[in-house]
């Protein structure tokens, strides 16, 4: 799974990014997470499966999401408090949940129609 970190300047992104980099492979899981700028988004959204938007983009949220909905991306806007999870364990678990919950489909949808 590649993860992409989106924030105003790259800065707290990179935590976010390093912090969860560190409980995949704590958890033994392997994946890839990467610091972005909302600038640098249209190219690096292409090599993303899951895009974190940090909090204070919450009003570029809706722009975000049209960029990504023509690639498989997933984007999940973090919580105001997302820097205060300092191992990366609670972020790696928003991603979980999120991936999770795209994936489940209504009881009346059918998985493989025939």
């Amino acid at each position: 799974m590649r993860i992409l970190v989106v924030c105003g300047a790259g800065a707290s992104s990179t935590f976010v990014a390093q912090r969860v980099r560190h409980a995949a492979q704590a958890a033994g899981r392997e994946l890839s997470a990467v610091a972005g700028t909302e600038q640098s988004l249209p190219i690096d959204i292409d090599a993303a499966d899951v895009v974190l938007v940090g909090p204070h983009l919450q009003s570029s949220l809706d722009r975000i999401r049209r960029e990504a909905a023509a690639r498989p991306a997933r984007v999940i806007l973090l919580p105001p408090d997302i820097y205060s999870d300092l191992h990366g364990t609670r972020t790696l678990a928003l991603v979980d949940e999120a991936l999770a919950a795209s994936t489940e489909l209504p009881a009346s949808t059918e998985r493989n129609p025939a």
